[in-house]
């Protein structure tokens, strides 16, 4: 039998990272020095195939996380956005719906220096 982890920590400030692909939505809270408190993600959700990149898939993955930190007394967050997929948009906003302040908004997409060669597009 697997005993429950005690929290013994407040976080009032914390980092919410949104990693959003083409084909699935990650959304990670931790504190200000990284620890991670908490982590969803489209799959985890019981969504698969093609809704796990759904703008309403991030929004039930962003209430999922932030049900789980809400013993740490989690308030205000600073929001790091990563990614192109569908689901950036709604994540963000249900951050607001959920009860949380959001202090700031930052994109980190990485941006290729002329990288890789990109995969071709497709053809349907």
């Amino acid at each position: 039998k697997r005993k429950k982890k005690k929290i013994d920590r407040q976080v009032s400030q914390g980092k919410v990272f949104v990693k959003s692909t083409y084909n699935n939505t990650i959304v990670t809270i931790s504190d200000m020095q990284g620890n991670v408190i908490s982590w969803s993600s489209a799959g985890h959700c019981g969504f698969r195939g093609p809704k796990k990149s759904t703008p309403y898939a991030a929004g039930v993955i962003m209430k999922n996380a932030i049900e789980k930190a809400a013993p740490y007394g989690l308030r205000d967050v600073h929001v790091l956005v990563k990614g192109v997929g569908s689901g950036r948009e709604s994540a963000v906003r249900s951050l607001n719906a959920n009860g949380l302040s959001v202090l700031s908004i930052k994109d980190i997409t990485p941006i290729p220096h002329n990288g890789p060669r990109p995969p071709r597009p497709r053809r349907v």
